[in-house]
């Protein structure tokens, strides 16, 4: 056998081991779920903005609200996706204006950090948790996203400084194609709930316990008969939740999900939703009213961002009004992410025309057609 085709199959039983690989299962702690309240009775509202550009190009922002209540955004951007020049960009949101972006993750500082080579960044995942800032975000040192590697960072002053980026220890052969998009859950216990996904051979969701300190104390593969990706958690009590994925094809062009009743222990496949999906990332977002709240694309391709609602935990869905909507299928709108503030007000923020960050701010109201 030559030496390639002995690396090549190397790698294959490696990456089998990692897509199987899982800690010794703990008994999963409950999730920490806010009590429903009624929704805010307020005229419709919506506006929105582009994000001071921080590069030629944008993607796969994330939000969360500060201690202070300001709303923070980051997402990753450079010359292009891949290229060795992309950072992680951070930005807040005080009194209606956004702060001119700055890095707070760079390939060469989480090389130095880590000790390891580092060739590209990307997808960072952003939650506040009291005066912590967390920063998940992926690493890659050899090949595509498929070899991505996950670090974790945190600040205690709202962004402004961030401790050495730390490589987590996801697989025990090789330590890479774990990948992150969505923001985690909250846990009874102190720790978190990461939803997190594998690329390399096998695409597929999984969720990552993290203790308090941040280190993962259990992987749990997401059940599923098809290729998915980057899965979007919502809990609807201690125990029971609902997780929604990108439909990684072949397959129903729609938004594929998973549920848990035992606390993110077991994830089972559920049948698709009825809403379309061309292989994009989604977002959901259980608002305090207790509604479910969906972001995403048309079937055909990126070049509209939808939204959609349930009042029953996901049992059936409404359409909401479009955000953007354009007729030349070359533009997009992509990767959402949502945020509801304490003061009940919703933010989406999405790419735009792969160019920058846009940022929309609406209430219950205007989700629910009583606007423009």
């Amino acid at each position: 056998m030559s030496i390639a085709r002995w690396l090549q199959a190397f790698l294959f039983l490696l990456a089998l081991a990692a897509a199987a690989w899982r800690a010794p299962t703990p008994e999963a702690p409950a999730f920490t779920v806010p009590p429903a309240l009624s929704a805010i009775d307020a005229p419709a509202s919506f506006s929105s903005a582009t994000l001071p550009v921080a590069a030629p190009s944008a993607h796969a922002a994330t939000l969360a609200e500060l201690p202070d209540g300001r709303i923070a955004a980051a997402w990753f951007a450079g010359t292009r996706e891949g290229a060795a020049d992309v950072a992680v960009w951070f930005s807040t949101l005080n009194r209606g204006t956004w702060s001119t972006p700055r890095q707070i993750a760079t390939r060469e500082g989480t090389a130095a950090a880590t000790l390891t080579f580092v060739r590209k960044i990307g997808n960072p995942v952003l939650f506040a948790e009291g005066d912590r800032l967390h920063l998940w975000y992926v690493s890659v040192g050899l090949g595509g996203w498929a070899g991505s590697a996950l670090n974790h960072s945190v600040s205690h002053d709202g962004g402004h400084n961030w401790t050495p980026a730390v490589r987590l220890h996801t697989s025990p052969f090789a330590n890479i194609s774990t990948l992150v998009r969505a923001p985690p859950l909250p846990l009874a216990d102190g720790g978190l709930g990461l939803p997190a996904y594998h690329e390399f051979i096998s695409k597929h969701g999984e969720w990552l316990r993290l203790a308090a300190d941040g280190q993962i104390i259990d992987k749990v593969r997401m059940g599923h008969d098809g290729r998915t990706l980057q899965p979007a958690a919502a809990a609807f009590d201690d125990r029971h939740a609902l997780a929604i994925l990108r439909d990684g094809g072949p397959g129903p062009g729609r938004i594929r999900s998973v549920t848990t009743v035992d606390g993110g222990q077991d994830w089972r496949a559920a049948n698709p939703l009825p809403l379309p999906n061309p292989n994009s990332s989604v977002a959901l977002l259980r608002l305090r009213s207790g509604r479910l709240l969906i972001a995403g694309n048309g079937a055909s391709n990126r070049n509209d961002l939808l939204l959609w609602v349930s009042d029953d935990d996901g049992k059936n869905w409404r359409p909401a009004p479009t955000v953007e909507r354009a007729d030349d299928p070359r533009v997009e709108f992509s990767y959402p992410a949502l945020l509801q503030a304490r003061d009940g007000s919703i933010h989406l923020a999405y790419t735009w025309h792969r160019q920058g960050i846009k940022h929309a701010v609406f209430n219950e109201s205007w989700l629910d057609g009583q606007g423009p």
